[in-house]
């Protein structure tokens, strides 16, 4: 599996990558929530496993950013508390599973491989598939196809297509998309969402049929059903 471990304590974090490496994972590290948001942003990563206390960050609000984005892979959150009552909060913000640390990183790897059958994942594939008409988009395997053919997407045009997908049949704001899919709590002032659009709409008609996005000025764009 490729992995991504978000943990603050360089030590116990650079110990953990050892031990699921000799598992035969792909290991990568960040250290802070904004640090994980755009690891997960820049690799296509199996699972997450998740400090619950960090700085700038915490991991339940980075779990909450996640999903708000549209990513569904799974959350193990590790900590070292064991209150009932941040476990709860941890699950409540979208975790997946819960184990307080030291534990052992055997442990880790199994429940983590729990995790994606409970989800019918293969470590390279999910059943995360979104459908929009002729428009096909797996978030798992960062792929998309429209009448059965491969798009070659660029990473920003992929993510608009997904959140566009995701809410198909219903208008999403410049504001929206700017926050889901560049992660922006702001708006800028560039007409960056347009300019994506265009590229975007361009490269699903190279396939083939009618334009799929609907725009409509001063509200925002749509993808057809």
């Amino acid at each position: 599996m490729n992995l991504l471990i978000v943990e603050d304590d360089e030590g116990y974090a650079e110990a953990l990558r050892l031990e699921l490496g000799a598992l035969d994972h792909r290991i990568s590290v960040a250290t802070t929530g904004p640090a994980a948001l755009t690891a997960v942003e820049q690799d296509d990563f199996d699972a997450i496993i998740l400090d619950r206390m960090l700085p700038a960050m915490d991991g339940a609000g980075v779990v909450r950013r996640l999903r708000e984005r549209g990513h569904r892979l799974p959350v193990l959150m590790l900590t070292a508390l064991g209150r009932s009552a941040e476990k709860v909060d941890g699950l409540e913000a979208g975790a997946d599973d819960y184990v307080v640390k030291p534990t052992p990183a055997t442990e880790i790897d199994a429940r983590l491989r729990a995790l994606l059958r409970a989800r019918g994942w293969a470590d390279d594939s999910g059943d995360d598939t979104l459908r929009a008409g002729d428009i096909l988009v797996s978030p798992g395997q960062h792929r998309a196809w429209r009448d059965g053919r491969v798009l070659d997407l660029a990473k920003l045009e992929f993510g608009l297509l997904t959140e566009l997908a995701r809410h198909a049949g219903s208008f999403l704001t410049r504001a929206m998309l700017i926050e889901r899919v560049w992660g922006y709590d702001f708006e800028p002032t560039t007409n960056i969402v347009d300019a994506q659009v265009r590229s975007l709409r361009r490269k699903l008609m190279a396939v083939g049929g009618d334009d799929p996005i609907v725009t409509k000025r001063g509200v925002g764009y749509m993808l057809r059903t």
